[in-house]
């Protein structure tokens, strides 16, 4: 359906008229000029030569007509097709203890730190979700939502990009993480909710058990996707200090109805993603949204192309 944005500016279109209407002539200067008969019979015949006058007369009112069409903004209301929604609420809760800082894994043939290597994964992992709404939530000692649920899935991979180890100091509260999570899920009415907890510790800090804590997600109807990563593991070598503890993030996932995964190496977490990407979702589409196409630019594209003509014109006729 056709409209137009300022449909008030179409009363400018008779200004013109108006003006010759109400402004006094201007009184011209006149001479004569005596010629033979012959030649002002000639002048006559060029005079009468009318279709070229003709269309130098009308030039000035079709640009006229033209720049006021287009400042009043002519616009269509046309359906868009909506981009895919999947029904799911995701939140992606990352590790930042002092223990990500530990150089043992390799990415792009260059040994580079846990965080490094979550931070190439999970960026690209997180962008790749259109459709989902996705939410971050970084934790350590204290746990914060860095990003609320949003569609905006490049933003939240910009914010993946630049978390910085200390911002939340540097031990590993996973239930605090998790329960965060589960805190802003158990107010959404997406029709899957899920939260993706990745780390490389064990539970140091907070006052809830992360076995609880999967508990309550089971209670919310949330899954929970563990993610255990390091070389070491608590459950083959309980004297390592920075061996993470597989046993307590595979109960959190199996009591949530949700999986875990051993990564040990890029490679393993790149696969992680890829599964959990895998996930099944419960997809449906929008409906279409209807939006005002504007197609002021014709009328004053016509309008430029009148007044180019007046220009040359009136430079030929002096």
């Amino acid at each position: 359906m056709w409209s137009f944005a300022t449909p008030y500016a179409l009363l400018l279109l008779p200004l013109p008229l108006a003006a010759l209407l109400l402004l006094p002539p201007r009184q011209a200067a006149t001479g004569a000029l005596v010629v033979p008969g012959s030649i002002a019979a000639r002048l006559a015949t060029g005079a009468a030569d009318g279709m070229r006058a003709r269309v130098r007369q009308l030039l000035p009112a079709l640009t006229w007509i033209a720049l006021v069409v287009a400042l009043a903004g002519p616009q269509q209301l046309e359906a868009v097709e909506a981009l895919p929604a999947s029904g799911r609420d995701l939140v992606l809760a990352i590790d930042l203890s002092g223990s990500m800082e530990q150089e043992d894994f390799v990415l792009d043939g260059k040994t580079v730190s846990r965080l490094d290597a979550v931070k190439a994964v999970a960026r690209d992992f997180v962008r790749a979700r259109a459709g989902d709404r996705v939410g971050l939530v970084i934790f350590a000692e204290t746990a914060y939502f860095a990003a609320p649920l949003t569609f905006d899935v490049e933003a939240v991979g910009h914010l993946i990009d630049h978390a910085t180890i200390g911002i939340s100091g540097r031990s590993t509260a996973i239930s605090d993480g998790l329960g965060l999570a589960l805190k802003r899920l158990s107010r959404s009415d997406a029709r899957s909710r899920v939260v993706v907890l990745l780390s490389d510790g064990v539970n140091n800090a907070g006052a809830v058990q992360p076995r609880d804590a999967g508990s309550l997600a089971e209670r919310l109807g949330i899954r929970v996707h563990t993610i255990a990563l390091g070389p070491a593991d608590l459950e083959t070598d309980p004297k390592s200090r920075d061996a993470v503890d597989t046993a307590t993030l595979r109960a959190i996932a199996e009591t949530s109805g949700g999986e875990t995964f051993r990564v040990r190496t890029t490679d393993d977490l790149r696969q992680v993603a890829r599964a959990i990407d895998a996930l099944e979702t419960s997809a449906f589409e929008r409906p279409a949204a209807e939006i005002y196409s504007s197609y002021w630019t014709w009328p004053a594209g016509f309008g430029f192309l009148c007044a180019l003509g007046l220009v040359i014109g009136w430079r030929r006729g002096a």
